[in-house]
């Protein structure tokens, strides 16, 4: 089931480097110092939705740059799943890569 405006809301607020797209997707951009951590995130990244069962679209551009979509196709928009993956993303990208400014 699909998450009511609260709850998306409330998600939302414990993730603000998360943008929400029509209130169906949410995604991210990270940026890293060179392709090689881009792609180690990317296959890390892999480990996690492969754990969760839940496959965000990723998208690996500029060489150093990812960008990350989470959305619930069974539902048609926002599940929690969608929001505890990135919070994961999040704590992964915290304690293995070094952010670079944008």
């Amino acid at each position: 089931m699909a998450l009511s405006d609260f709850q998306r809301q409330k998600y939302q607020n414990e993730l603000p480097d998360w943008s929400m797209v029509d209130d169906k997707k949410i995604e991210r951009e990270f940026k890293f110092k060179n392709f090689k951590e881009a792609l180690a995130f990317v296959n890390q990244v892999g480990g996690i939705a492969e754990g969760m069962n839940h496959h965000p679209n990723i998208y690996l551009h500029g060489w150093n740059k990812v960008k990350l979509t989470l959305t619930t196709f069974a539902t048609g928009g926002l599940s929690s799943n969608d929001f505890l993956e990135a919070k994961k993303i999040n704590e992964l990208f915290s304690a293995d890569f070094k952010p670079v400014s944008k």
